[in-house]
């Protein structure tokens, strides 16, 4: 087992500044390359801090915020716009990204795309949901209007 500092959030892992432990190869192969963590190492561990100190910045600064913000996402349906054949059956998927993309053009505030998630692949026009980790403690679930673009 190795012991990681998350620097990264990692659906089901953690958020930023965790400190995990995970079998070696997870680490060795795929966390550490892709720069989602980096090998615990007591001088590291100093690094911490300041991993939450930038987390804390990123995040909603306060639960009234996020809480206005849930209660927009949920009573808005965004609208989402992709190329599509004649079945209604999209070329591709819709990513994180382009979810995002579409709340800021619907005019509901820049959202970061590591923080939505899609649980089934969107490979259809019609309507889909994503939920949104707003912070720890609070999600929000966006109903997307998926259309077939002109």
């Amino acid at each position: 087992m190795s012991k990681l500092i998350l620097t990264h959030e990692v659906t089901g892992l953690g958020a930023p500044g965790d400190i995990i432990e995970v079998k070696n190869g997870y680490a060795r192969n795929y966390l550490i390359p892709q720069g989602f963590g980096v090998a615990w190492s007591r001088g590291a561990e100093k690094q911490v801090e300041q991993i939450k100190a930038a987390r804390a910045a990123r995040e909603l600064a306060t639960l009234e915020e996020a809480q206005a913000l849930k209660a927009a996402l949920e009573s808005t349906k965004v609208k989402l716009a992709v190329k599509a054949g004649a079945e209604g059956r999209l070329f591709g998927s819709v990513k994180t990204v382009h979810v995002a993309d579409a709340v800021a053009a619907a005019g509901l505030g820049q959202i970061d795309k590591r923080k939505i998630e899609i649980s089934t692949p969107i490979k259809s026009v019609g309507q889909h949901e994503a939920s949104v980790r707003l912070r720890d403690d609070l999600s929000a679930v966006i109903t997307l209007q998926v259309v077939a673009a002109k």
